[in-house]
């Protein structure tokens, strides 16, 4: 990450895809589990709630630093950089914390062959197959390769489900690309040699510019002279080399005085390069066709038209939804059916049948993730759009509402009731302004009559 575009096009995919956290809305399928919607609407608030007790507290990690969704945003950064991340999910009791479930996040790195062996074809990158070509075992060793660590390295076989239980115990984040793939690849591995290329050439360029920017003056001499240099020279205790002879210093307002015979060439490079902006977009758009990541928005440039800005922005969020979709069908979801699982094991959330029948249990886990709002371009207009998709039926408010915003319909509405029946009691008639009482009329007499 040590070119900047890399390390833009990383959290731009971060900041969009995950953002602050998909955050849970639950869906129960009432008609499943024969309750009401009223019923339905209760259990779902009284899920989130439990949930969030679970979820905004560090205590949810292993190392306890982060809470469920500053994880999501790690795991996901992971990913973009190593290809996968691998998640386990033990289960530890703490104070002030009904749930035991805790998730620990592990590098990439650490997933890995038992001491480098390959001699064995089912275990490939540290993950385990059976014949049948499953995945029941991950190696993961007890430090990083590149750790400074003195202790000998040591691998762990931990079962990606358990035996008994058939609980899941491994969450291998990996975006698969090919057919019996068991390892993930890193998000800029496509463009990884063109960043790098044009990291060395804005190097030099940047190198080229700062000499060009030293006004450096060189006195050349056509026979020998006693005379001082003109002007100051670099001073010693500044001087790069000051021991080397052979070099030549330069600095901001520096004078070289040069020896007999001596000539200095190429003192002018000619910088700012003028053709230096045109070829570095020319690069960045290949890098953000290979990516999915528009130009205008891989480096936060938007001098195009409306129409333009946000057609760019449209095929961004095609990518960003497709992304967040995944990462909560292989991060988030997992890890929130194994909540629900404790939460109805220790009675804190009403589930009858949950552990007997799997279609009881899908209609009682089943959520919407939702994170970070698109934004508006012109909020007029998009607006409006909004409000006719829902007249017509094409859209809902809740759906509308978490797009257009990321917040949630239904708390909206609770909220405004709220507002309305507090703007009733402070201004009598909920307007937004206070009557007013002419001189002499009775408190509570109307002003709309006609004078006499």
């Amino acid at each position: 990450m040590g070119v900047p575009l890399a390390t833009g096009a990383l959290k731009t995919c971060r900041t969009n895809v995950v953002g602050s956290g998909l955050k849970l809305k639950s869906q129960v399928d009432y008609e499943v589990l024969g309750i009401s919607e009223e019923e339905a609407r209760d259990l779902e608030c009284k899920i989130e709630r439990e949930f969030a007790l679970w979820a905004d507290s560090p205590a949810c990690d292993l190392e306890r630093l982060d809470n469920f969704y500053e994880l999501q945003q790690l795991a996901f950064l992971n990913w973009l950089m190593s290809g996968d991340v691998i998640a386990t999910l033990p289960v530890t009791s703490r104070v002030n914390m009904p749930y035991d479930l805790r998730i620990c996040l592990i590098e990439a790195d650490r997933l890995s062959n038992p001491h480098g062996d390959t001699g064995d074809p089912h275990i490939v990158g540290g993950v385990e197959t059976n014949d049948a070509g499953e995945v029941v075992a991950y190696h993961i060793s007890t430090h990083h390769p590149l750790s400074y660590e003195f202790t000998e390295m040591k691998w762990t076989r931990v079962e990606a489900w358990g035996e008994k239980t058939g609980r899941r115990n491994v969450i291998h984040i990996m975006n698969r690309e090919r057919i019996g793939q068991r390892r993930g690849v890193p998000f800029l591995a496509p463009v990884i040699e063109a960043l790098k290329q044009l990291g060395r050439y804005t190097d030099a360029e940047l190198v080229a510019a700062v000499v060009s920017g030293m006004f450096t003056v060189f006195i050349e001499k056509e026979s020998a002279s006693a005379d001082g240099a003109f002007g100051e020279i670099i001073p010693e205790e500044a001087q790069v080399d000051a021991d080397d002879d052979s070099t030549i210093e330069l600095a901001p307002g520096a004078i070289v005085d040069l020896n007999e015979g001596e000539k200095a060439h190429d003192m002018n490079p000619g910088r700012p390069n003028t053709a230096f902006d045109g070829f570095v977009i020319a690069i960045c758009r290949q890098i953000g066709a290979a990516l999915e990541i528009p130009y205008e928005l891989l480096v936060k440039n938007f001098n195009a038209s409306y129409s333009a800005s946000r057609g760019a922005l449209l095929e961004a969020w095609k990518m960003f939804r497709m992304y967040r979709t995944w990462l909560a069908n292989d991060f988030c979801q997992p890890i929130y059916e194994e909540w629900f699982a404790e939460a109805v094991a220790k009675g804190r959330i009403p589930a009858p049948g949950f552990f007997t029948d799997p279609i009881i249990r899908k209609a009682y886990t089943g959520a919407e993730w939702n994170g970070p709002a698109q934004g508006l371009l012109n909020p007029v207009q998009e607006v409006t759009a909004a409000e006719k998709r829902v007249q017509n039926g094409f859209s809902t408010r809740d759906r509308e509402a978490m797009e257009m915003n990321g917040s949630d319909f239904y708390q909206n509405a609770a909220q405004l009731r709220r507002e309305e029946k507090l703007l009733k009691e402070v201004k009598g008639d909920g307007t937004g302004s206070q009557k007013e009482e002419r001189p002499g009329e009775e408190p509570g007499q109307s002003s709309t009559e006609p004078e006499k």
